[in-house]
């Protein structure tokens, strides 16, 4: 009997998930969970991979994209073949450095080149 009461709940559980979509946005598909692919049933837009081959394809794209794990203190990652993998693009956020994390000077400081990220035109 537990067993029995142990189902209807997971039944009950997802009858609430798939009713929290749109009658049209359900589909069976894949989603990225941690470090790996969980494929069922569910929303459209939580699901988004359509085959367990199409998500796995974008885990493995996350992995090996330097730019997913976030090395830009601020500003845009642009992937590179360079050392270290990266480039940051600081232009307009007010900081510069390799990771835009050095803020721009506001006042003249003696010696400093100013950073050509914080010219503003």
């Amino acid at each position: 009997m537990r067993l029995a009461g142990y189902i209807l709940v997971i039944i009950a559980s997802l009858f609430w998930y798939v009713e929290t979509c749109e009658p049209n946005q359900t589909q069976n598909g894949c989603k990225i969970y941690g470090s790996e692919c969980l494929c069922g049933f569910g929303c459209k837009t939580e699901y988004v991979y359509r085959t367990r081959r199409a998500c796995l394809s974008a885990l493995r794209e996350r992995s090996t994209n330097i730019c997913y794990r976030q090395p830009c203190v601020r500003g845009i990652c642009i992937q590179t073949v360079q050392d270290p993998g990266f480039a940051c693009k600081c232009e307009g956020t007010g900081y510069y450095g390799q990771r835009c994390e050095k803020a721009c000077p506001t006042i003249p400081v003696r010696g400093l080149v100013f950073p050509h990220e914080c010219v503003v035109i």
